[in-house]
């Protein structure tokens, strides 16, 4: 009896938490039923194009625990800060086509006159419960008054490493348009955003932004959800069309045929944003390794390779560099050109630049 007592106080503390603010709000009414109509739901939930097990064949969830409290490598998370620069976003030029990451998956660009920020996470932590994913030391380096007017956010899915409650709430003010997966909407009409100003795309849909700028809405292989319900909005990466670029944007995603499709219908482009890290074998489907990361650029036809999803927040396994390692070395075997830039360092879209290899710091090597 004492048992039941303390497994059913334990529930009631879990539900009362979830129903902070912080976790959002599952799809209803006339956005559910726009959901239903979605070629890519069925079943009750969001499906990727190809089949897409949790864990791959011969893993589960126990061995997948133990791992995580016993088989982390001892420099999962770095032995010192890591570097950084700091750039001037509020006094850039207008003329300056420029991107500034801020390591995991958050960047700015400014390209064309327009400002684009995507998944934004400034808020120290990656969880609902913040001590438990804190961001390595000098990774924070910006806060979001140092932000000038937003042009369009961009949210590639609602996971708390993407899309982070308190940063976007910080933001409301200076964000003119919210680009995002159908059902991702529904924790920003929570939060009080004008939902006038908040785009919901399904995969293959676009949203034109007039001037000569476009995002093509595109699919990844991914999961979505913040709380005990899972895939009820919809995960996407972005083709992001300027009037002089073409930039591939793409939030989280194991390796699959959609790479390519992308590639052969919208590519060639000039950049690709591509998660490199948080990756194991044993949940491959859902985010790629890094050997994929470069053959999918290759795939996208695009020019230029930027990995990102590694160096702010510990979510596997592996060496927190380890991602930036393997993708530099299989970029050379596949001759494709990387961007790799510190934390705030500015990167010129269209112009050539040399990379320090910063991660190989002495102090942040393992002894």
């Amino acid at each position: 009896m004492i048992f039941l007592i303390f497994v059913a106080v334990l529930a009631g503390a879990v539900l009362i938490f979830m129903q902070q603010p912080e976790f959002g709000r599952l799809p209803s009414g006339t956005r559910l039923e726009r959901i239903k109509q979605s070629p890519n739901f069925r079943d009750g939930q969001f499906k990727n194009q190809s089949i897409t097990p949790d864990l791959t064949e011969g893993s589960n969830y126990l061995k997948v625990l133990v791992k995580f409290f016993f088989g982390k490598s001892k420099y999962n998370i770095p032995a010192a800060t890591i570097p950084s620069q700091k750039t001037d976003l509020l006094h850039l030029r207008p003329d300056e086509n420029v991107l500034v990451w801020f390591g995991h998956s958050s960047y700015f660009m400014q390209i064309d006159g327009k400002t684009f920020l995507a998944d934004p996470v400034f808020s120290g932590s990656a969880s609902p419960i913040h001590f438990t994913t804190p961001s390595f030391k000098g990774t924070d380096v910006y806060t979001v008054e140092e932000f000038p007017a937003i042009d369009y956010l961009l949210i590639s899915h609602d996971h708390w490493d993407h899309l982070d409650y308190r940063t976007v709430m910080k933001l409301k003010a200076k964000v003119g348009k919210v680009i995002t997966g159908l059902g991702t909407g529904e924790h920003f009409e929570r939060w009080g955003y004008d939902m006038t100003r908040v785009e919901e795309k399904d995969w293959n849909e676009t949203v034109d932004l007039g001037s000569g700028f476009k995002v093509n809405v595109t699919p990844g292989r991914h999961f979505s959800g913040r709380g005990l319900s899972r895939n009820k909005a919809l995960w996407v990466s972005f083709v992001l069309q300027t009037p002089t670029m073409k930039v591939f944007i793409g939030g989280d995603s194991g390796y699959d045929k959609h790479f390519k499709q992308i590639g052969e219908q919208f590519g060639p482009f000039d950049l690709a944003l591509l998660e490199c890290g948080q990756y194991n074998e044993a949940w491959k489907y859902i985010h790629m390794m890094p050997e994929e990361t470069v053959t999918a650029a290759g795939e996208l036809r695009a020019a230029r390779l930027m990995p990102v999803h590694w160096s702010k927040f510990s979510l596997a396994l592996h060496d927190w560099n380890e991602p930036i390692q393997r993708a530099v070395t299989e970029a050379r075997r596949q001759h494709m050109p990387l961007v790799t830039p510190m934390i705030g360092q500015k990167v010129d879209l269209k112009g050539s630049q040399t990379f320090s290899e910063w991660w190989q710091v002495p102090a942040l090597q393992p002894e």
